[in-house]
């Protein structure tokens, strides 16, 4: 019995597990910091549910900029503290924790005035390699114009007078948060996602638990736990409002990502560049770039940010501002928006608000966690259930998720070491294993014996070479994926990294899930048609002048987990105004 397979019927006994059981804690969030709290609840022995109203990292949790480092743009503000947290746990992400899904990655500082640049920045990120504790990541190097040039073609040569090259990590953040799941599973939590809390249960003054309607089937339950967490983001005040008060209050800051192919910008690192509001990263992908991001403010719909022409534009025009051959609207293969979850305060801009963190008990039985940043969920979490552990009868044992490898990371090293000798008995290509690997660490062996059974499974996905037939059905059955759009966007990155936006993909990814999730031709038929009208909706979205206008475009494709399909998803811009303008109205 493998306890960290989240198929659907995992999930069903999940459910019901949910429904008999008093746990001591139950999380809500299936975000970076729900599952991490789960995994961290788990861990120390204690019994915990989490649920997510959609899937696993739908949220932010999926749409961050990938890396796992300790900004540089806050020793500037001098918070050497956070910078110093966010080093340590990018260390032990590298070392201990998911060695097969992070991975270093070089950055260039370009320097585009007279020596002080070089020496101030210079200095910052002198601190900041002195700051890292993973001894396989280089130390910093500065560089010549010339020297620059040969690392990164693209730039401009008449734009920059040299450049400092440093360190960070990457990783996929979707992939990252579906395996903090996993392992708490691993680890004896109950889990569901399409699993939406519409009310929190009081007895007297006091939360005692979260009811909840399974979004697949309509099924409501009660969960009973003696602590409910609420790891909900920028959902945060949401939950909060069920019991009528709270103390942690939420701003949602829009953050936009742009993909284009690797071959539109030649260079060998990433780039870090200083913009008016911020900094802006331009940062390998696999054969891609991403490029980000923006950071203002967001007020409309939470579920599915969307970026606006003002957005892209704003992008392309720094990214542009240093390169040789600038990027037209043509060279985009994607483009995702995601929200940040920032501690409300003082400042009228979001990106001057902290990246700090705040637990705090709501109400008797409650605790909100909110704020923070991707790279130190950890923390997060850790905090979340020592105040948690305060309310609870027995003695909770200490955090130990420090020591606790994800799943995939056990053994991965031995099999990275052996991916030739891999790629000879499976007959796969060796950079199919790698990728694999970089997937799915030691559990490659799943997804093996399933291509041994089934040969066909170790083709390419049409319309999506990069990825293999198997992905898409192992998704649906160890993955926990219940829709197409959650393989296309989250279990894989088919829907930014192919210019179609994974329509050609769809057919046959639906295909090879449904056979795991048991659906017939007329299932498929309208799984495919929701994930067209949510391209067609995103796409039209990129074409408004604005946030009011871009909105009520990518509304025009709710969430499949909603039912049904939209109206607006093939409707003209001025119909997307008219739509905007009656929404100001109300």
């Amino acid at each position: 019995m493998d306890l960290a397979r989240l198929g659907p019927e995992e999930r069903r006994n999940a459910l019901d597990r949910m429904e008999q059981e008093e746990f001591d804690v139950v999380v809500i969030g299936g975000g970076v910091t729900g599952t991490g709290a789960a995994l961290d609840a788990a861990t120390r022995g204690l019994s915990v549910a989490l649920v997510e109203q959609r899937d696993w990292a739908s949220g932010t949790s999926s749409r961050s900029s990938k890396l796992i480092h300790g900004g540089l743009r806050y020793l500037e503000q001098l918070d050497f503290e956070l910078v110093l947290e966010a080093k340590r746990e990018q260390s032990l992400m590298l070392g201990r924790l998911c060695p097969h899904l992070a991975r270093p990655v070089a950055f260039l500082f370009p320097l585009t005035h007279f020596v002080w640049e070089r020496a101030y920045v210079g200095a910052g990120i002198l601190l900041y390699d002195i700051m890292t504790r993973h001894r396989d990541l280089p130390r910093h190097t500065h560089m010549s114009r010339r020297r620059a040039l040969r690392e990164f073609p693209s730039l401009a040569p008449d734009r920059i007078k040299g450049a400092i090259q440093y360190y960070d990590a990457l990783v996929d953040d979707a992939r990252h948060t579906l395996t903090l799941a996993r392992t708490a599973s691993l680890h004896g939590a109950a889990l569901a996602s399409s699993a939406r809390v519409v009310d929190l249960v009081e007895t007297g003054s006091r939360v005692t638990g979260v009811r909840v309607r399974c979004l697949e089937s309509g099924r409501e339950i009660v969960i009973r736990a003696q602590q409910v967490i609420n790891a909900t983001g920028v959902w945060t005040d949401e939950i909060q409002h069920m019991v009528g008060r709270g103390r942690i209050h939420v701003r949602a800051s829009k953050g936009i990502h742009l993909v284009v192919p690797r071959d539109r910008i030649h260079g060998e690192s990433g780039l870090i560049l200083r913009t008016e509001k911020s900094v802006l990263f331009v940062i390998p992908w696999k054969s891609h770039w991403i490029i980000g991001t923006t950071d203002t403010d967001w007020e409309l719909d939470l579920a599915h940010p969307a970026a606006s022409q003002t957005d892209i534009d704003y992008l392309l025009g720094q990214v542009n501002a240093v390169l040789a051959q600038p990027l037209t609207r043509d060279d985009i293969e994607g483009v995702y928006a995601g929200l940040r979850p920032l501690l409300r305060g003082e400042s009228d801009a979001t990106s001057e608000l902290s990246r700090k963190h705040a637990v705090t008990q709501s109400v008797s039985g409650l605790i909100t966690v909110a704020g923070g940043k991707y790279t130190t969920y950890r923390i997060m979490a850790r905090d979340a259930i020592n105040l948690a552990a305060r309310g609870l009868s027995q003695r909770v044992p200490r955090c130990c998720t420090d020591r606790t490898p994800l799943v995939g990371a056990p053994g991965y090293q031995a099999f990275w070491n052996r991916r030739e000798t891999l790629a000879e008995e499976s007959g796969l290509h060796v950079t199919r294993i790698e990728h694999l690997l970089g997937r799915y660490g030691s559990r490659i062996e799943e997804l093996l014996a399933l291509i041994e059974d089934r040969p066909g499974l170790g083709e390419p996905l049409e319309g999506a070479p990069t990825y293999l037939a198997v992905e898409a059905l192992y998704a649906a059955s160890h993955e926990g994926a219940l829709h197409l759009d959650d393989v296309l966007t989250r279990r894989t990155r088919i829907s930014i990294e192919t210019f179609d936006r994974g329509v050609a993909a769809a057919r046959h990814v639906a295909a090879l899930i449904g056979e795991v999730l048991g659906w017939d031709e007329a299932t498929i038929a309208r799984e495919i048609e929701h994930y067209e009208a949510r391209v067609s909706a995103e796409l039209l979205s990129q074409e408004q002048p604005d946030d009011g206008t871009a909105d009520a475009a990518r509304l025009g494709a709710p969430d499949v987990r909603l039912g049904g399909l939209g109206g607006l998803a093939s409707a003209d811009p001025a119909e997307v105004v008219r739509l905007s303008d009656r929404r100001g109205e109300d």
